[in-house]
């Protein structure tokens, strides 16, 4: 019969192999890296506006023009972050923003005052919203085919209303949250409230199960249906989720800009989108982050706003953006081969 080993007796311990930290741990330190990285490009932007034009850039209102303008495309990407999260595309989200903010601006909504102008705008992005949801969830859509037919109805429609005509907002109550007499602390409106969407979206990606749900979605949709998850009915709710941010963001143009326009919201599914992938919400879902999509607004808008400053064309600015997202899908592509 076999007797059991009896420990060294030569004061000696045996020697056990370091144990591996866990996963979640490894996904938090890369995820710090990260916030740090947007947080030293975003510092870096800041110096170099600050050598090139110290005293335009550094001004308080340019910061604050940086923030408003920040406020707008925020609001969208904070929408478009939840969209890629679950592994769809919502390239319609400018041309929604154009629409909301002229359906807003008729004579006819106008009549209605503040209220009328905040729900019409809402109102019109949800639907818009709810027609994607619909045709992806339920139509069996390709999330690129539904919102790019979006993109190109929304726009015609926009440009139907107004004409071609700018139409100019005349309710004193919309055109004093954009004076300066409005600002909180030195802070303008508009910046309160895409502070106070961040925080929301982040609360409802990261701490309830709506979040979890739109992650399981986007990393495995099939695995999501066997656990029990309407994975139809979530995408739905995603689509209606970025029309309700599109519908905001119209406003908070209307307020800054004063009328509504059909070409209001050009490229901003382009800026949602990269400002989402560099902050480093995965193309291919499964992985989102606010904080990152948020940090991603802030970098391209300063870029923007340095190079508005010193007078360089706006081809360059293009350039310079389509090659920081070129440079974050290859990190994004490293960083998922390494895993």
């Amino acid at each position: 019969m076999t007797q059991p080993v009896s420990p060294p007796r030569d004061g000696t311990d045996q020697v056990t192999p370091a144990a591996e930290p866990p996963a979640w741990r490894t996904v938090l330190f890369r995820a710090d890296v990260r916030t740090l990285s947007l947080l030293g490009v975003l510092a870096a932007l800041i110096v170099i506006g600050g050598i090139t034009k110290p005293d335009e850039f550094l001004d308080t209102r340019n910061l604050q023009l940086v923030l408003t303008q920040a406020s707008v495309i925020g609001v969208v990407t904070v929408g478009m972050t939840f969209v890629i999260t679950s592994g769809g595309i919502d390239l319609s989200v400018g041309a929604i923003v154009a629409l909301a903010s002229v359906w807003a601006t008729t004579v006819a909504t106008q009549e209605y005052g503040f209220a009328g102008i905040l729900f019409t705008a809402v109102i019109v992005g949800v639907g818009c919203g709810l027609v994607n949801g619909v045709l992806i969830a339920y139509g069996g859509m390709v999330p690129f085919i539904a919102t790019l037919a979006m993109l190109a109805s929304a726009r015609g429609l926009a440009l139907q209303i107004t004409d071609g005509r700018t139409q100019i907002v005349e309710v004193e109550g919309v055109l004093d949250l954009g004076e300066r007499d409005a600002y909180v602390l030195g802070v303008p409106p508009l910046v309160l409230v895409f502070a106070v969407v961040t925080v929301i979206g982040w609360l409802v990606l990261n701490r309830t199960t709506f979040g979890r749900r739109t992650v399981a979605v986007g990393g495995n949709a099939e695995a999501a249906r066997l656990a029990g998850i309407d994975v139809r009915r979530q995408r739905l709710y995603l689509y209606l989720l970025s029309g309700l941010c599109c519908g905001i963001a119209a406003f908070l143009l209307i307020v800054l800009s004063g009328s509504g326009q059909n070409t209001n919201g050009n490229l901003y599914e382009l800026d949602a989108i990269a400002a989402a992938i560099i902050g480093g919400t995965l193309l291919t879902g499964g992985r989102g982050t606010i904080t990152g999509s948020v940090l991603g607004v802030l970098i391209f808008t300063t870029i923007t706003n340095i190079f508005a400053l010193n007078n360089l064309q706006t081809d360059v600015q293009q350039i310079a953006k389509g090659a920081i997202i070129v440079a974050a899908v290859l990190v994004q592509r490293r960083t998922a081969s390494t895993t």
